[in-house]
């Protein structure tokens, strides 16, 4: 889908308006794209901090849409400039009737029985054209899973509206885009309560003066009574820190405490591992009487080229074997790892098993180009071939260690490398420094994912 995009509490949310958004959608539909369509709004926004597989599931969503007047608050706080209000209640309708021009077929699953049903009914009352290619409900029948899929591949549906209720619907999307055919899925909460009439819609006086959760409130207290009234206090707050952080303010005292930090630990570390340092280079030397440092350029902070420096791990001519080993590779990425390299030294096997190789790095430390949490330093190659997944993982210093580093290593898929690293630059902070540095204690004990 090609719309603008603007950057809100670590999330790309779709700019543009409800028309254009809706064209854009069904072009995906037609196009036989696969796309999926899913909302942030400030209770999505309290959920995402606590629950990680949530958050996973937004971030991949192919358009993330901003949904109620919190969003635009807080992009007021954070001066970033949103379009219309891109909620699902609105958009459904506007859908439906591109859908039914179109000729594309759409399906609805959740909801109470009968109550999908009756949405579908009272659309194709309104958009007579309109194909409606299946409907199940949200109770009984999502508990089989893979009757609902089959029943969405037999429809043949364009669209697929997934109403389960955030985020059991947003997990449950990212779980089974794999095996749904249909071109295009959109996560929509409870909007088919009110196309139903099961739930009448707010008036639009409320919903132009964005007080359309007050009204909710009113139908359903005993339910949204926390949602609404301590949400709404929660996600202020949220998004007033957000804000500040957007405006630079934090980040300018964060950038300072962790340059402090760095040199601290650095030069602690280096009075304390002198010894070590001296008895790995002996060792090395020892060996093969080749160089003990190796240098390699990698890419730091802003896309600037820097030396990276580490102990040498493997033999001398070890980039002139390269090309002979790249088809044994035991990743499928532009990085090549083989977990039984036979470049690799006996020396560099000990090193590499507990990272020692990597404490030259310090020296990059103290010299300002890496900082002792962030990004792992990016190869050059891997910022061309995948310049898009790069371009994020860039806006802050790399480091020797991070939150993958100490998840896995070399067992951490590289697409998840860059999510994971994505997220750390956004929630980044001296006690999260901290915690990953403890963290990279026992990952390097027990050497998991390191080869």
């Amino acid at each position: 889908m090609q719309l603008d995009s603007a950057k809100l509490f670590c999330f790309d949310l779709i700019r543009g308006s409800l028309q254009s958004t809706a064209e854009a959608i069904i072009q995906s539909a037609q196009a036989n794209q696969k796309t999926i369509i899913n909302f942030l709004n400030a209770h999505c926004v309290n959920i995402a901090v606590s629950d990680a597989e949530y958050r996973k599931s937004l971030h991949a969503s192919t358009a993330l849409l901003p949904d109620g007047s919190g969003m635009s608050i807080a992009a007021k706080l954070a001066n970033v400039r949103l379009g219309e209000n891109l909620n699902g209640t609105d958009l459904f309708p506007i859908l439906c009737e591109q859908a039914a021009k179109s000729g594309q077929s759409i399906y609805l699953h959740g909801g109470e029985p009968t109550v999908a049903a009756q949405a579908a009914r009272n659309m194709q009352q309104r958009y007579p054209e309109l194909e409606v290619a299946g409907v199940s409900n949200g109770f009984e029948e999502h508990t089989d899973t893979a009757n609902v899929i089959s029943q969405i591949n037999s429809s043949g549906a364009d669209l697929v509206f997934i109403g389960l209720g955030v985020p059991l619907q947003e997990k449950w999307i990212a779980a089974h885009r794999s095996q749904i055919d249909a071109p295009v899925i959109l996560g929509v909460g409870g909007l088919f309560d009110y196309y139903s009439g099961r739930i009448p819609r707010a008036p639009k006086l409320l919903r132009s003066i964005g007080m359309e959760w007050s009204w909710r409130l009113l139908q359903e207290p005993r339910r949204l009574a926390k949602r609404y009234l301590a949400g709404n206090i929660s996600f202020l707050a949220k998004a007033i820190v957000n804000g500040w952080n957007a405006r630079g303010l934090k980040h300018k005292i964060f950038v300072t405490n962790k340059r402090a930090l760095d040199l601290t630990l650095t030069l602690l570390g280096l009075v304390f591992i002198g010894p070590l340092f001296a008895a790995i280079s002996l060792l090395i030397l020892a060996e093969d009487r080749g160089p003990v440092f190796f240098r390699q350029v990698r890419i730091g902070k802003d896309g600037k080229p820097f030396k990276m420096w580490k102990f040498r791990s493997m033999a001398v001519d070890a980039e002139q074997r390269l090309q002979q080993l790249a088809a044994q590779s035991d990743r499928d990425d532009v990085c090549f790892k083989m977990k039984n390299d036979p470049r690799i030294t006996k020396i560099g096997k000990l090193i590499r098993r507990f990272s020692m190789d990597e404490l030259p790095q310090l020296v990059n430390v103290l010299k300002g180009d890496m900082s002792l949490v962030g990004p792992r330093p990016a190869l050059p190659k891997e910022v061309m071939q995948k310049p898009d997944k790069s371009i994020n993982r860039l806006a802050g210093k790399p480091g020797l260690t991070c939150t993958w580093q100490v998840s896995g290593r070399a067992e951490i898929p590289f697409e998840e490398q860059v999510r994971m690293d994505e997220e750390y630059l956004c929630q980044q902070s001296v006690l999260k420094d901290i915690s990953l540095l403890v963290s990279t204690v026992p990952a390097i004990l027990t050497g998991r994912g390191a080869y």
